[in-house]
Protein backbone atom coordinates (compact mmCIF):
# COMPACT_ATOMS: atom_id res chain seq x y z
CA UNK A 1 0.00 0.00 0.00
CA UNK A 2 2.79 2.27 0.55
CA UNK A 3 4.27 1.71 -2.69
CA UNK A 4 1.90 4.54 -3.94
CA UNK A 5 3.85 6.94 -1.84
CA UNK A 6 7.01 6.24 -3.18
CA UNK A 7 5.40 6.76 -6.28
CA UNK A 8 3.97 9.95 -5.33
CA UNK A 9 7.43 10.89 -3.86
CA UNK A 10 9.21 10.07 -7.26
CA UNK A 11 6.50 12.00 -9.49
CA UNK A 12 7.07 15.48 -7.23
CA UNK A 13 10.87 14.59 -7.79
CA UNK A 14 10.44 15.30 -11.16
CA UNK A 15 9.19 18.88 -10.56
CA UNK A 16 12.01 19.89 -8.25
CA UNK A 17 13.60 23.05 -8.59
CA UNK A 18 17.07 22.36 -7.95
CA UNK A 19 19.51 24.60 -10.03
CA UNK A 20 21.94 25.25 -7.33
CA UNK A 21 22.19 21.76 -5.62
CA UNK A 22 21.57 19.74 -8.62
CA UNK A 23 19.89 17.45 -5.54
CA UNK A 24 16.19 17.05 -6.34
CA UNK A 25 13.84 15.68 -3.52
CA UNK A 26 10.38 14.58 -3.66
CA UNK A 27 8.37 13.26 -0.32
CA UNK A 28 4.75 12.71 0.10
CA UNK A 29 2.54 12.16 2.87
CA UNK A 30 -0.40 10.02 3.72
CA UNK A 31 -2.54 12.04 5.95
CA UNK A 32 -5.22 10.79 8.62
CA UNK A 33 -8.22 11.12 6.14
CA UNK A 34 -6.42 8.75 3.49
CA UNK A 35 -5.42 11.19 1.02
CA UNK A 36 -1.58 11.46 -0.19
CA UNK A 37 0.12 15.08 -0.44
CA UNK A 38 3.29 15.77 -2.37
CA UNK A 39 5.85 18.13 -2.47
CA UNK A 40 9.54 18.86 -4.26
CA UNK A 41 12.14 20.90 -3.10
CA UNK A 42 12.16 24.35 -4.36
CA UNK A 43 15.74 26.26 -4.00
CA UNK A 44 16.00 29.79 -4.03
CA UNK A 45 19.23 31.61 -5.60
CA UNK A 46 19.06 33.30 -1.97
CA UNK A 47 20.65 30.21 -0.37
CA UNK A 48 19.06 29.19 1.91
CA UNK A 49 15.69 30.51 1.62
CA UNK A 50 14.69 27.33 -0.48
CA UNK A 51 12.09 24.46 0.49
CA UNK A 52 12.41 21.39 1.52
CA UNK A 53 10.28 18.76 -0.20
CA UNK A 54 9.23 17.89 3.10
CA UNK A 55 7.93 21.05 3.98
CA UNK A 56 6.24 21.88 0.08
CA UNK A 57 4.48 18.40 1.52
CA UNK A 58 3.30 20.00 4.46
CA UNK A 59 2.20 23.04 2.92
CA UNK A 60 0.20 21.29 0.40
CA UNK A 61 -1.57 19.05 3.22
CA UNK A 62 -2.34 21.69 4.93
CA UNK A 63 -3.92 23.95 2.22
CA UNK A 64 -6.24 20.48 1.84
CA UNK A 65 -7.30 20.84 5.08
CA UNK A 66 -5.70 18.05 6.86
CA UNK A 67 -3.61 18.08 9.45
CA UNK A 68 -2.21 14.81 10.61
CA UNK A 69 0.28 12.81 9.14
CA UNK A 70 0.14 9.27 9.08
CA UNK A 71 3.14 8.27 7.08
CA UNK A 72 5.91 9.83 4.36
CA UNK A 73 7.87 8.68 2.05
CA UNK A 74 11.10 10.75 0.91
CA UNK A 75 13.28 10.02 -2.14
CA UNK A 76 16.14 12.17 -4.03
CA UNK A 77 17.54 10.89 -7.25
CA UNK A 78 21.19 11.22 -6.05
CA UNK A 79 21.42 9.71 -2.82
CA UNK A 80 19.62 6.37 -1.83
CA UNK A 81 17.92 5.99 1.88
CA UNK A 82 17.74 10.12 2.09
CA UNK A 83 16.00 10.73 5.62
CA UNK A 84 14.72 13.90 6.03
CA UNK A 85 16.86 17.30 7.80
CA UNK A 86 16.63 18.13 10.97
CA UNK A 87 13.98 21.18 10.68
CA UNK A 88 11.62 19.03 8.53
CA UNK A 89 11.86 16.25 11.21
CA UNK A 90 10.77 18.96 13.75
CA UNK A 91 8.29 19.85 10.96
CA UNK A 92 6.68 16.31 10.54
CA UNK A 93 6.93 16.23 14.14
CA UNK A 94 4.39 18.60 14.45
CA UNK A 95 1.42 16.81 12.84
CA UNK A 96 2.89 13.28 13.53
CA UNK A 97 3.55 11.28 16.56
CA UNK A 98 6.54 8.90 17.47
CA UNK A 99 5.01 6.48 15.60
CA UNK A 100 4.74 8.04 12.50
CA UNK A 101 6.02 5.54 9.56
CA UNK A 102 9.04 7.64 7.65
CA UNK A 103 9.67 5.49 4.49
CA UNK A 104 12.70 5.94 2.77
CA UNK A 105 13.38 5.23 -0.56
CA UNK A 106 15.95 4.87 -3.38
CA UNK A 107 15.42 5.00 -6.98
CA UNK A 108 13.40 1.33 -7.08
CA UNK A 109 11.38 2.17 -3.83
CA UNK A 110 10.70 2.04 -0.45
CA UNK A 111 14.01 0.40 1.01
CA UNK A 112 13.66 1.07 4.61
CA UNK A 113 11.09 2.24 7.03
CA UNK A 114 12.08 3.89 10.79
CA UNK A 115 9.62 5.71 13.30
CA UNK A 116 9.31 9.35 13.54
CA UNK A 117 10.82 8.32 17.07
CA UNK A 118 13.82 6.43 15.73
CA UNK A 119 14.72 10.02 13.50
CA UNK A 120 13.75 12.84 16.59
CA UNK A 121 13.71 10.85 19.59
CA UNK A 122 13.36 14.00 21.69
CA UNK A 123 11.21 16.21 19.21
CA UNK A 124 10.27 19.69 21.09
CA UNK A 125 6.57 19.63 21.57
CA UNK A 126 3.86 21.25 22.25
CA UNK A 127 4.03 20.46 26.06
CA UNK A 128 7.37 22.24 25.96
CA UNK A 129 5.88 25.45 25.44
Amino acid sequence: MSNDLYLAALQAMAKSHSPYSRFPVGAAIRSGTGTIYAGCNIENASFPEGWCAETSAIAHMIMGGDTAITEIAVVAKRKPLITPCGGCRQRIAEFADPRTVVHLCGTNGIEQSVSLGDLLPKAFGQEAL
